[in-house]
């Protein structure tokens, strides 16, 4: 061999070791969970069910929310102090970060994925960036009455065409925000949807935008289809005539379980899932559970609901058969459980206990533990699969 020939050979060999240092990967398995007193994420792997790594520096992320770029490779973290940061996670690093408000709660990515809007309690409104830059390009003020007074923006979310719906929580208002030219939004404006709206979600196929009420019994519905029908109210009174208990926690109304045709919903102030038909938005059942539900969250496939409660039963989750409308199991994952997240095919659901630092990893089949995860004081858990469901 010659000595070029040798040299070439030498190169190509550095350069294939290169190559499987390098470990190429997708993105469909990733997910962050928040690491609420730490201001930090870690990266988890779903099929292995292992942590990746971390990513520090995302300020206050005591009530954090996430949701991911189309390619599934960002995820855009909303920290309570207003941060809005975009997360590589496949370089595990910060990619851009801007602080755009006082007080956040929370976002939404557009139906095409380039509009990053973000949900403010001060002040109060919405305000929308580009996906890739981060750069301001709409600014929306949540004003009301006679429009010196702002309200703080709740349960904002993505719907079709890129638009977003939002509620006004003192306002009691409901608005559309139509972002087909994001530098001039076109609204439109819902007044008297009932007292207090405090959290909404979009139905998945993106038709109805349902906007929880605090101050009153019921449920405000906006068919997104037809929003020249105005506002309606379901469920209207489904707790009259019975004293409602103090509520310690607010329910997360994006974690309604929405299986097959009915819908499973935590029930403000009482140890009860409503059962719901969504032909005809009325009651069709409660199930007694063992405290004020959180987060009612369906398994993919729609044959269970998972439930976790408000202090003082936040150490169990309780899952539903739907089919009998029934309590099969009630597991205690730890203290302090916040938040649950279900693989994408909904083979396990990852549980955060916050105060013994933990996640732990369940079989839905089995009900059975599979994986125990070291983490410091977790709340929210995001996967990546969420990229491609409206309304998350």
């Amino acid at each position: 061999m010659s000595a070029r020939s040798a040299a070439l050979a030498a190169i190509t060999l550095t350069a294939l070791a290169g190559c499987v240092q390098t470990e190429l990967r997708g993105t469909g398995d990733l997910g962050v969970i928040i690491e609420r007193a730490a201001g930090r994420v870690q990266i988890v792997d779903t099929t292995r069910e292992t942590k990746l790594g971390a990513v520090e520096g995302l300020g206050d992320l005591s009530h954090a929310s996430v949701v991911f770029s189309r390619d599934g490779r960002y995820a855009y973290v909303f920290g309570r102090d207003g941060g809005l940061t975009k997360v590589d996670l496949l370089r595990m690093r910060i990619d851009v970060r801007v602080v755009q408000s006082g007080n956040s709660i929370g976002g939404a990515i557009s139906q095409d994925g380039r509009l990053i809007a973000a949900a403010n309690y001060t002040p109060g409104g919405v305000r929308v960036f580009d996906a890739e830059t981060l750069e301001l390009l709409a600014d929306i003020p949540a004003a009301y009455g006679d429009g010196s007074q702002r309200a703080k923006v709740v349960g904002l979310e993505d719907s079709a065409g890129n638009q977003f719906a939002f509620s006004l929580f003192e306002a009691g208002q409901i608005w559309v925000a139509d972002l087909s030219e994001p530098r001039v939004p076109k609204l439109t404006k819902f007044k008297d949807v009932g007292r207090q709206p405090y959290d909404a979600l979009v139905t998945p196929d993106g038709r109805y935008y349902l906007a929880g009420l605090f101050g009153e019994d019921g449920v405000a519905m906006l068919d997104l289809w037809h929003p020249e029908r105005g506002v309606k109210r379901v469920l209207a009174g489904y707790g009259r005539g019975e004293q409602p208990l103090p509520v310690y926690k607010m329910p997360h109304l994006e974690g309604w379980a929405m299986a097959g045709s009915l819908a499973f919903l935590p029930a403000v102030g009482r140890h009860e899932v409503l059962v719901v038909d969504t032909a005809t938005w009325r009651e069709a059942g409660r199930i007694k559970v063992a405290g004020q539900p959180v987060f009612v969250m369906a398994r993919p496939d729609g044959r269970q609901v998972w439930v976790n409660f408000a202090f003082p039963e936040n150490e169990k989750v309780q899952v539903i058969d739907v089919e009998t409308q029934t309590i099969v199991k009630t597991l205690v994952p730890g203290k302090a459980v916040l938040h649950m997240e279900f693989t994408p095919r909904g083979e396990a659901v990852w549980i955060s206990a916050r105060d013994d630092s933990r996640v732990l990893v369940y079989d839905t089949a089995t009900l059975e533990l599979r994986s125990l995860l070291l983490v410091d004081n977790p709340s929210g858990i995001f996967f990546t699969s969420r990229a491609f469901r409206m309304g998350l």
